[in-house]
């Protein structure tokens, strides 16, 4: 088993669970470690044991929620069969479908607190492989947009419509 993969009803389980509800609810700035173990039933020395600090056990949650959603994207491409426009359209929208679907809209809108190259950017990249080299992070920027606009209110349906747009060749 790795070791992110929680034992469900164990202390770290619940601190993960409690993280993905605060950090969507909230985003990452505003969740206090102390409301966040509260919620989980635990200690902040467990947050602290498991996660070392706040920003350890938001980068667990989302670097999880990110290598699944990479997973599908490349699924979704490969379902295509080629790369280009097709391929990051299907891509991006089994992206935007499977956050959702998870309810980590604003987890996963939101900029990462800690410089780093963008997953979704990455699994990008060699489906442009005719386009500028920005293509990817500006796509990818277009997506967390998308999710965002649902973090703070707009319907799945509006926000999915209008990343449709951006990725519609016409």
């Amino acid at each position: 088993m790795r070791e992110w993969v929680p034992v469900p009803g164990s202390a770290k389980a619940r601190l993960i669970e409690a993280a993905i509800h605060q950090f969507e609810l909230t985003g990452y700035e505003a969740v206090n470690v102390v409301d966040l173990a509260s919620k989980a039933s635990v200690t902040t020395g467990a947050l602290y044991h498991h996660f070392g600090s706040k920003l350890g056990l938001y980068l667990t949650v989302r670097e999880d929620m990110e290598k699944r959603i990479v997973e599908r994207m490349e699924g979704a491409a490969a379902a295509v069969g080629s790369n280009g426009h097709p391929a990051v359209r299907a891509a991006l929208l089994v992206a935007f479908d499977a956050a959702v679907r998870f309810t980590v809209c604003r987890i996963l809108g939101e900029q990462s607190p800690v410089e780093r190259e963008d997953p979704v950017a990455a699994a990008l990249r060699p489906l442009l492989t005719e386009q500028p080299a920005p293509a990817a992070d500006i796509l990818a920027a277009a997506w967390r947009a998308a999710l965002l606009a649902v973090a703070t209110g707009a319907s799945s349906a509006a926000a999915r419509a209008s990343l449709g747009y951006v990725l519609d060749p016409r």
